[in-house]
């Protein structure tokens, strides 16, 4: 039995924490990418009407079936906190009718999902993400927009150790011809009895099972590329073409098959192999009749989500140093109560400069404070004692090499600058 902290207390099994920049700096790069594309902002909502997952991601999933948080609130509605953010960003383009203006509907979103999964390395029960999805035009050129920022996103971290798994999971034409020779195929296979039904309501759930006797079975199971429509192998070489155009590095995959139903034509994932079985860090696709299912026009869309959580693991396969170690530029070290009092005006008129300082507080002696100006990875500390106050100066400190200046106290913020920024 794991033993608590002296509180009591633990963070719930399979929930990540994260103290310093690296997670800020992951996610915050990841964004920045999409605002460069046009991507506007989306706050949604941490849960959902129930009904609205079960519709939209499709039952016969294992998100929907086996994974998802939903409880009943104090009104006896079925709510559910939000597995993927797809289904949600539909919802609300549908509701706020920003499908009446000017399309595409390009929104973007990061935040917390949550699945009841088995808690393991990348794996885990509140996943962080950030995603993308552009609504309301069917065109190739704008599924090729969604990989390209997905992988600006990854080169501008530095990684180099992922690839993109591409593939057409087809159209309304393709879809029928294609189920019913892989029903075929499926009921000539040795399956439990739950796996025949999941055939049943959706024979392509049954390509994405992970247990290697199923998996074995499957090895010469029909493919969707065999089966496209003329349409869909259309836009499937044009945004193949328009990567190229891009420089956006892909590798055909006709096997892959995603964990949600909603996917049409162009379906993706990112993968890493720096990660182990949880090799994937992002993926996505379009998503042609969503839309309408969820009871709004019938308007197709593509997206995509990141799993932050994966690519800072990905980084650090890497031996990437995605954030500056220090949290501050410059500590404060004030010698007495009239020299502290000093300190919290001048720290305070840093930070309105854009200089990121601390201080250090509750009366710690000089050994002690300079310890702490230490720990916080300051480039410089301002040390201030009653003969520098006497005096109308201040100490700046070069924690490098120990050099030290003296500077008269209306120049500190001054000098600070100068010596950061020279």
């Amino acid at each position: 039995m794991t033993s608590l902290p002296a509180g009591g207390f633990a963070a719930p099994k399979g929930i990540p924490e994260y103290v310093g920049p690296d997670f800020v700096a992951v996610r915050d790069t990841l964004v920045r990418e999409a605002d460069r594309a046009g991507y506007a902002h989306l706050e949604l909502p941490v849960f959902e009407d129930t009904a609205l997952y079960a519709r939209g991601v499709g039952e016969s999933t294992d998100v929907v079936s086996k994974e998802m948080y939903s409880f009943a609130d104090r009104g006896g509605r079925s709510v559910t906190l939000r597995p993927e953010g797809t289904a949600g960003v539909v919802r609300s383009v549908i509701e706020h009718g920003m499908d009446r203006g000017t399309l595409p509907v390009k929104l973007r979103y990061a935040g917390p999902f949550f699945r009841y999964e088995r808690p393991q390395a990348g794996r885990y029960r509140q996943l962080q993400q950030v995603g993308v999805e552009a609504i309301g035009v069917d065109d190739p050129a704008l599924d090729a927009e969604v990989l390209a920022v997905a992988d600006a996103g990854f080169r501008a971290l530095g990684l180099t150790g992922y690839r993109l798994e591409l593939t057409s999971l087809g159209d309304a034409e393709t879809r029928p011809a294609y189920r019913a020779e892989l029903q075929r195929f499926l009921e000539k296979c040795d399956l439990d009895d739950a796996t025949r039904e999941r055939a049943r309501i959706n024979p392509l759930r049954v390509l994405d099972d992970k247990r290697p006797e199923v998996r074995e079975q499957l090895a010469d199971a029909p493919l969707m590329v065999d089966h496209l429509s003329d349409a869909a192998a259309a836009h499937h070489a044009k945004v193949t073409q328009y990567l190229d155009q891009l420089g956006v590095a892909y590798t055909e995959n006709p096997r892959m098959v995603r964990g949600l139903d909603y996917y049409t034509k162009t379906t993706f994932e990112f993968v890493h192999d720096g990660l182990g079985s949880q090799s994937g860090i992002g993926g996505g696709g379009r998503y042609d009749g969503l839309m309408a299912e969820l009871g709004g026009q019938s308007l197709s869309g593509v997206g995509f989500g990141i799993g932050v959580d994966r690519t800072l693991l990905a980084c650090r396969a890497e031996g990437l140093e995605v954030a500056p170690a220090r949290r501050v530029e410059v500590f404060g070290v004030g010698l007495g109560e009239a020299a502290k009092d000093h300190l919290v005006g001048l720290v305070g008129q840093l930070r309105r400069a854009g200089i990121r300082s601390d201080l250090a507080y509750g009366g710690r002696g000089l050994k002690g404070a300079m310890k702490a100006a230490d720990r916080s990875g300051a480039r410089y500390a301002l040390v201030l004692g009653d003969r520098d106050l006497e005096a109308g100066t201040i100490q700046l400190k070069d924690l490098r090499d120990g050099s030290q200046t003296e500077v008269a106290l209306p120049d500190a913020a001054a000098a600070v600058d100068r010596a950061l920024h020279g």
